[in-house]
């Protein structure tokens, strides 16, 4: 079996799911590279936990996880197998990396992992296993949970840290005379890993430009820490182009150890 690639998809807001953009399309052509997987592994941060859970449903549920959004967005699923028979050596392996995890047979997808999912695998035929985030996540943790997740590459289960490039939801809603921060932030981060520069990465707060303003917050950014994580040194990133939405959002995604065809057809 080949070994799996590892990826950072930025979901941006719940809108993404009816509203493409540049993004969308570029995941669907980039899932018809994505043959031979046995599961598709999702870490969102719209799970936050003590500790780690691992979804072990048979067939987890689609959760439209936000509130105020059009009618158009409640009505959609992502009727996928689950993997429970995957979930207990993914606790497994977490657990040896010293994040102990339990198994939650009852927990969906949510929208974190089933929007864009439904652009990458819009068929539906790949069993996906949700992992939550530690509410206490930090960037450091979060390259460590990717690493304890990376064997499962070699088992041909595709490692997906879903977040957002730039994630600042205040601006996201106002009129922002500045949305150009946005695109400064985007392209240091883009930068840092082609270079692969893991230190750059883990202190993007203080050393990115608006490092800050881009993420209020932590949760969207460690996902692709995560990702970062899961991948080795001798592969290579691939850029998997998302484009800016609201002005604000980039929608910006990277790929590990992904096919030369997979990475043209993504970017």
């Amino acid at each position: 079996m080949a070994r799996a690639p590892a990826l950072f998809v930025s979901h941006g807001s719940p809108m993404f799911a009816v509203e493409p953009g540049t993004l969308g399309p570029n995941l669907r052509r980039l899932g018809h590279t994505l043959t031979g997987l046995s599961a598709i592994v999702v870490v969102s941060p719209h799970w936050q936990t003590r500790g780690v859970k691992v979804g072990a449903a048979v067939a987890p549920a689609t959760i439209h996880d936000f509130g105020g959004f059009p009618n158009a967005l409640y009505r959609l699923q992502y009727a996928v197998p689950g993997a429970p028979a995957l979930a207990p050596d993914v606790a497994q392996l977490l657990a040896d990396a010293g994040f102990p995890a339990t198994l939650d047979p009852q927990r969906g997808l949510d929208h974190g992992a089933w929007v864009p999912l439904r652009y990458l695998k819009p068929e539906a035929d790949v069993p996906v296993l949700q992992v939550s985030m530690p509410h206490d996540l930090d960037p450091a943790g979060a390259l460590r949970l990717g690493r304890a997740l990376a064997p499962l590459r070699e088992r041909g289960v595709l490692i997906v840290g879903s977040g957002s490039l730039t994630h600042n939801l205040y601006e996201f809603r106002q009129h922002v005379s500045d949305p150009e921060y946005a695109q400064a932030f985007a392209d240091w981060i883009a930068d840092a890993v082609a270079r692969r520069d893991e230190d750059a990465l883990l202190h993007y707060r203080d050393r990115a430009p608006h490092g800050r303003r881009a993420h209020p917050t932590e949760e969207h950014f460690l996902p692709l820490l995560i990702a970062l994580g899961a991948s080795d040194a001798q592969e290579p990133s691939s850029a998997i182009v998302g484009g800016m939405t609201y002005g604000v959002l980039s929608m910006d995604s990277f790929g590990f150890g992904l096919a030369a065809d997979a990475v043209a057809r993504a970017a």
